[in-house]
């Protein structure tokens, strides 16, 4: 590895440490529940998730070629990981996925495949984020109001008699103080969500005994270490013996080539709200991220990617470099073995609350007002990756973005094959058809349409290639099928330099036909 040194990764930054320490915090209280929600949705042991933190942070960061990006488990993967830990019959054997997968993204790595982000259109990327925005203020709104993610799916009146009025004041509290206090010059250098924290710690206390009580439900939980024993049975190790199963190769291959997708796109979009507009190393991201599934699969975690949600919610807070990333990995570890008791009283709704705000600032409504100003070719993929994200996952919305983006840049290369222009003489009626630098299969169509609909008190035509760096043969064929056309009905007919930009035989002009 060229021109990269492990001990750079691990020196600390004097300068940005008031920065970078104050968002590790707010990155650890956005990362805690996520890492448990995530394992517990992937049907994984909770402390999995965890450690796939701790490691996203401790590991990943320190090799990672992004100032502000946070790895960790991936609400995108849970599908594909909870399948995968069903089909394979044991989750050990899955964790040999895990490392083989961190082994495949360092061949990725090796193989410089690091640029495959930069082929995403920035409104694909931007619609990506929006949808994200939309998709965690969908998955926190039950959260602030005391429910669970199942409410929903019941009755109104048993929702509403459901509802934890107590979670309902410290979210909306919290929102206020997230909102508010930012705006206030003397208290700007407080972080709020750790402000936000503090209240809800206290309110868990106040409440107690009243009707605005939190239940043990709409809190934190974390396992509770008690011992080194304790913590030493926590890890669960893959089992080696499955080298072989060609169905664990099979999981590898789709979590490496998921993973590397996901967090390709996610350094992109965080390059784009980068204060400093920094441009990461994706290439150096790819063995980030391949050490660190290796390391979370040979200790018991989950797949890792860099995560938006996380990332995002770093910049929000004003981290300013890798850091920040290291340290919110510190506290998930000292959280897990110092502060469990703590850490289960905070309640889930203001945790919610700051998601919520992290949410809103992803999908501003002035983020569509402005892609819907930028052109219909730019808010229609927009708008179509926003709600195929929603209504499917990250990777369907993102292709169809794509595909749409596609489409459009096809349509735009068909009408800019050409210039079409009459001029009206003396005696004649003169066209001149100029052709674009770059004329592919894809404009012959359009060219054939102008070409057939010469209208007939036309007596001259030109077709201008002087300009043109690549004409494709099939366009060529076209031009000399109407030159020949237009030659027996008498008219005049130039080719300037068409034929000679793929080597075709001129065939005779006739320019001196009587008219």
């Amino acid at each position: 590895m060229k021109g990269t040194r492990v001990s750079a990764f691990f020196k600390l930054s004097k300068r940005d440490l008031k920065y970078d320490i104050p968002a590790s915090i707010v990155v650890f209280l956005v990362a805690l529940p996520l890492c448990l929600g995530i394992a517990m949705a992937s049907g994984a042991p909770l402390f999995a998730g965890i450690l796939t933190g701790i490691i996203g942070g401790l590991v990943i960061a320190s090799f990672s070629g992004s100032q502000l990006s946070v790895s960790g488990p991936a609400a995108g993967l849970t599908v594909i990981v909870l399948g995968a830990i069903q089909s394979l019959g044991a989750y050990p054997t899955f964790l040999l996925a895990v490392v083989l997968a961190g082994v495949l993204q360092m061949i990725l790595f090796f193989a410089k495949a690091g640029n495959i982000g930069n082929f995403f259109p920035s409104s694909v990327i931007m619609g990506m984020l929006a949808a994200i925005g939309i998709t965690i203020i969908i998955q926190q709104i039950p959260y602030g109001f005391g429910l669970s993610q199942g409410m929903f799916s019941t009755g109104w009146e048993q929702m509403f008699s459901s509802i934890s009025w107590g979670a309902v004041a410290i979210c909306i509290a919290s929102i206020v103080i997230l909102v508010g206090m930012p705006k206030i010059k003397k208290l700007k250098a407080i972080p709020a969500p750790l402000v936000v924290v503090l209240l809800g710690l206290a309110a868990f206390q106040l409440f107690k005994g009243t009707p605005l009580e939190i239940q043990n439900s709409q809190l934190v939980q974390i396992p509770v270490v008690a011992s080194v024993n304790d913590f030493l049975n926590l890890f669960i190790f893959p089992d080696f013996s499955q080298i072989l199963n060609k169905d664990v190769w099979i999981v590898a291959f789709t979590i490496a080539i998921i993973a590397s997708i996901e967090t390709l796109l996610s350094i992109e979009a965080i390059d784009k709200i980068d204060p400093m507009k920094r441009t990461s190393n994706t290439n150096r991201e790819l063995l980030a991220q391949g050490i660190g599934n290796m390391t979370s699969g040979l200790l018991g975690g989950l797949p890792l990617t860099s995560v938006i949600v996380r990332s995002s919610a770093n910049v929000n807070a004003g981290g300013r470099s890798r850091q920040s990333a290291m340290f919110h990995g510190l506290w998930l570890l000292l959280a897990l073995v110092l502060f469990p008791v703590v850490i289960n009283m905070i309640p889930l709704a203001c945790l919610a609350a700051i998601l919520l705000v992290t949410g809103y600032k992803l999908a501003n409504p002035a983020l569509f007002v402005n892609t819907f100003k930028r052109g219909v070719d730019q808010f229609v993929p927009f708008i179509a990756t926003v709600i195929a994200i929603i209504l499917t996952d990250l990777l369907t919305g993102v292709g169809v973005g794509i595909v749409i983006s596609l489409l459009y840049v096809l349509r735009n290369n068909m009408r800019n094959s050409f210039d079409y222009g009459g001029q009206e003489e003396e005696q004649a009626h003169k066209v001149v058809v100029t052709l674009s630098e770059e004329v592919s299969f894809l404009n012959k169509p359009a060219i054939r349409f102008s070409l057939q609909n010469i209208p007939r008190k036309v007596n001259e035509i030109v077709i201008d290639g002087r300009k043109s760096k690549f004409i494709d043969k099939d366009v060529i064929l076209v031009i000399k099928e109407y030159e020949a056309l237009y030659v027996n009905r008498g008219k005049i007919v130039q080719l300037l330099e068409v034929e000679n930009k793929q080597n075709f035989k001129s065939i005779k002009k006739n320019k001196n036909v009587s008219k």
